[in-house]
C-alpha cells in the first residue's frame, strides 16, 4: 500500500491532484478540515463526473470522527447528545483520562477536542481502521497541516489501516487547528524538520517536489513571498504582474473603492465596508484576480524594516495565505489609510 505525504505550495494544485486520481468506480474517503475546502472538493468532484460517485465520500474532519468513527463503534456504549464546541473547563485537565468528565460535559455532549483521545483511550482505533478497510481502498486527507492536538495523534494511528493513503498540505498554510488541548502537540508546528519526522516515523513517504510550483502566483508574487516573507515557493508561470506597496492615501482609497478587488485584513474585516475578508479565512479559495492586502501596524513596521520573516509563525502564515490568493496584481496597503471606510 502506498502511503505518502505531499507537501505543496499555495496554488500548486493540491485539490486538482486529489481529483485527478479519482475514477467513477473509486472507493475513496476524502477528509478535509475547513468548510470552504469541503464545498470546493464536492464541487470539483461533481464537475469531473457530473455527479458524486457512490464510492467517493467527502467528510469534514469532525463529521468523519463523529459520524464514521464514534457513533458506529462507541455510540451504543457512550450515550451522548452531540458535540460541545467550547474549550473544556480547566479543571478537566487534572482528571484521569479514564474519567468520563474528561470527555463529556454535564449536558452529555462530547468535547470536540477530545473525541480522538476517547477513541484512542477506549482502544478502538483498530475497529476504526477495520471500518475504513471495509468501505474504502484509498484515504485522501487534504489540509493535513491543520491537524493538531489529539486529532493529529489519531491521524498518525490511522496510518496502520491497510489502504492507500495520500495526505496533502502546505506546512506554511497552518493558520487554524482542528483542535487544541493543553500541551498535547502544542509544539507540533514549531519545526518543519521535526514535523516531517512525525510522518516518516509512521511509515509515510515524504514528497516535497510534486507540488512545489504554483500555478496561481506570478513570478513577482512568488519572489515577494520567498524573499520578502521568507516562505520559499516557486511558480510555473513566467509572466510579470504588479506587486506594489501603496503609501499614498488617495491611491489606497481608490483601490478600496474598487468593488471587484478583495481587501484582506489580518482580522476584523467586518468592521470595514465593501468586499473584505480576513487573511487566514481565504485559505482554499482560488477565485481572486487582483488582491489588496491590508497591513496592520505591526506588520507594516516589519515590512518597512524588511523583517516580515520575523513575524510570529501564525501571523506570517496568514500573510502568506493572503498574498498567494492573487492570480494577478498584489497591492499592500497600510491600514492607517483606510479609516474612512470603517462601518
Amino acid at each position: 500500500m502506498d502511503k505518502r505525504v505531499i507537501f505543496a505550495v499555495a496554488g500548486s494544485g493540491k485539490t486538482s491532484h486529489i481529483i485527478e486520481g479519482l475514477r467513477d468506480d473509486s472507493r475513496t474517503l476524502i477528509i478535509t478540515y475547513t468548510e470552504n475546502n469541503f464545498k470546493n472538493l464536492k464541487n470539483r468532484i461533481f464537475g469531473k463526473f457530473g455527479y458524486i460517485p457512490k464510492g467517493i465520500k467527502v467528510y469534514t474532519y469532525f463529521t468523519f470522527i463523529y459520524s464514521f468513527c464514534f457513533k458506529p463503534i462507541l455510540g451504543h456504549h457512550v450515550r451522548i447528545k452531540g458535540i460541545n464546541w467550547d474549550i473544556p473547563p480547566h479543571f478537566t485537565l487534572r482528571l484521569k483520562r479514564g474519567d468520563r468528565r474528561f470527555y463529556i460535559d454535564r449536558n452529555n455532549r462530547l468535547y470536540h477536542n477530545r473525541i480522538a483521545k476517547l477513541i484512542e483511550q477506549t482502544e478502538v482505533v483498530g475497529e476504526v481502521n477495520s471500518r475504513i478497510e471495509k468501505y474504502f481502498d484509498n484515504i485522501c486527507v487534504d489540509e493535513v497541516q491543520d491537524f493538531a492536538g489529539h486529532d493529529f495523534n489519531l491521524l498518525i494511528k490511522l496510518a496502520s489501516a491497510n489502504v492507500n493513503q495520500l495526505l496533502v498540505g502546505d506546512f506554511y498554510q497552518h493558520t487554524f487547528d482542528t483542535s487544541r488541548d493543553g500541551n498535547t502537540n502544542s509544539s507540533l508546528h514549531n519545526s518543519y524538520k521535526e514535523y516531517i519526522k512525525r510522518f516518516t516515523s509512521a511509515g509515510f513517504i515524504i514528497d516535497s517536489d510534486s507540488l512545489s510550483h504554483s500555478h496561481r502566483c506570478s513570478t513577482n508574487t512568488y519572489k515577494f513571498v520567498s524573499y520578502g516573507i521568507g516562505i520559499e515557493i516557486h511558480s510555473h508561470r513566467e509572466d510579470s504582474t504588479v506587486v506594489e506597496f501603496i503609501d499614498c492615501k488617495e491611491r489606497a482609497e481608490e483601490l478600496f473603492n474598487c468593488p471587484d478587488m478583495v481587501k484582506l485584513f489580518y482580522q476584523g474585516s467586518f468592521r470595514y465596508k465593501g468586499y473584505t475578508n480576513n487573511w487566514g479565512a481565504t485559505k482554499g479559495e482560488d477565485h481572486y484576480d487582483d488582491v489588496c492586502v491590508v497591513l496592520n501596524p505591526n506588520t507594516l513596521n516589519k515590512y518597512s524594516k524588511g523583517k516580515l520573516h520575523e513575524l510570529p509563525p501564525q501571523t506570517k502564515n496568514k500573510l502568506y495565505v493572503a498574498c498567494t490568493r492573487a492570480k494577478r496584481n498584489l497591492y499592500l496597503v497600510p491600514e492607517k489609510h483606510l479609516s474612512d471606510f470603517k462601518q
